[in-house]
């Protein structure tokens, strides 16, 4: 097994932390709290100003950290869209699963998606007794029986495909006719505004309803992924071409931090309709990302960007908020990945962990009753392999491998294959161990 991380990993908590790490076990013993995931797409691990960004500032999200733990090795599931809303979604690997789900979906895809029955967050959520409802991006499939409300959500509110223009909701990778890609349930519907800004509408509604039982919210927003368009752009986009136009905009840094900024306050919006409902103690918060950012994200210290399995395709930003059993102000160096978000929150909701799940509760942790620990971690493309045990990483690219130390060196630049043969290998067979478990690779 790997070296331990070093203590300046563990648990890092402002003052008060003998307060603070008393508080779980009271907060634990009260009535199940409601649950509000809210998933960034394209986020990369330091477009938070909490998390490095330079040239603006996403003052919400830095005050949610402020008030519950800020994960440092967090990790989404594939460095892109669709293989990682799979794991969120079901708990599992994605290669677990139909080729088609290990590769963001388009329309010319093979017509594939979650299997009939396959139990998830949100089936598992409502059998506990929750309301269950997403609001936003799904991504795992076009056909009617591949839809949100066949897999446990009670409401949906979104888009199915990988990205929407934010003012004509037509999706580029819908295929014809351009229509736009704007669902209520199983219902096309069409709408007028900025899409980050008609998701946190939603969102809003959702969570101010009078209700009986507890919620779950999955709040997915398709920001900030491309088409680059910030809630001022309107006008160019009425004259955009559709098609590839969309996704071809060229975009820049300005347009970049106002998109940030809208979603930054649509999830304050959200958070206000929380303290409004008297819900905020009640409610468990979890933001990260689909995978690693793109053309204007902020990857310091780590190399590459989405669909790599460098560390800056896969590490991504968290954050998770629970007055009174997560201590405000804290810091983790715990690694973790998607499916553990669907692990904890199923542990939290009391809900039936039917079926395989790959993820695994991170509650003591994040609650402190335990201290950080390794973990394996595996990741697959159809062209790339890694594997994290504990602070090492064997690397995959095409014909190349490497191992990297990433306690030393985050920014992948000193491949110790050759210095540490023994080391190199034992990952190596932990990896070829894994894949063993999965699916063929795709061709």
């Amino acid at each position: 097994m790997a070296d331990r991380l070093s203590r300046r990993g563990f648990l890092r908590v402002a003052a008060g932390t003998a307060a603070a790490l008393a508080a779980p076990k009271a907060a634990l013993g009260q009535r199940r709290p409601n649950v509000l995931f809210i998933l960034a797409d394209d986020l990369g691990y330091g477009d938070l100003s909490s998390y490095g960004r330079p040239d603006y500032q996403t003052p919400v999200l830095d005050r949610l950290a402020a008030q519950g733990m800020k994960l440092m090795s967090a990790y989404a599931a594939a460095p892109v869209c669709t293989p990682t809303r799979c794991a969120f979604v079901t708990g599992c690997y994605p290669q677990r699963f139909e080729v088609g789900l290990e590769e963001p979906l388009t329309i010319a895809s093979p017509p594939v998606g979650l299997p009939a029955g396959q139990p998830t967050i949100a089936s598992r959520m409502r059998a506990a007794g929750y309301e269950t409802a997403l609001v936003g991006k799904w991504h795992l499939g076009w056909r009617p029986e591949y839809r949100p409300n066949r897999f446990g959500f009670d409401e949906f509110y979104g888009s199915l495909s990988g990205a929407l223009d934010y003012f004509t909701h037509i999706a580029p990778d819908a295929g014809e006719p351009a229509l736009p890609d704007l669902w209520e349930n199983d219902r096309r519907v069409a709408a007028d505004g900025y899409l980050t800004d008609l998701f946190t509408e939603r969102a809003v509604e959702f969570v101010s309803r009078r209700r009986e039982r507890p919620f779950y919210l999955s709040l997915h927003y398709s920001a900030p992924h491309a088409p680059w368009e910030g809630p001022g752009d309107g006008a160019a986009s009425d004259h955009r071409e559709h098609g590839g136009g969309p996704m071809t905009n060229g975009g820049s840094l300005e347009t970049y931090a106002a998109m940030m900024r809208s979603m930054d306050e649509g999830i304050g919006r959200v958070l206000a309709a929380l303290r409004r409902a008297r819900l905020e103690r009640d409610t468990l918060v979890i933001f990260t990302s689909d995978n690693g950012g793109e053309r204007y994200s902020f990857h310091w210290p780590f190399s590459f960007q989405k669909m790599y399995l460098h560390e800056g395709g896969t590490r991504v930003p968290a954050i998770v908020r629970w007055p009174g059993a997560v201590p405000a102000g804290a810091v983790t160096e715990q690694a973790a990945i998607t499916m553990d978000w669907t692990a904890t929150i199923l542990a939290v909701a009391g809900a039936p962990a039917d079926g395989m799940l790959d993820g695994e509760n991170l509650l003591p942790v994040l609650t402190g009753q335990r201290e950080i620990y390794d973990r394996e971690l595996f990741w697959r493309t159809r062209t790339r392999a890694a594997a994290r045990v504990g602070r090492f990483k064997y690397l995959q690219d095409g014909d190349a491998e490497f191992l990297f130390d990433l306690a030393v060196d985050p920014g992948e630049k000193w491949d110790l294959k050759a210095r540490d043969p023994a080391r190199f290998a034992a990952l190596k067979g932990r990896y070829e161990a894994w894949e063993a478990e999965m699916l063929p690779r795709p061709s």
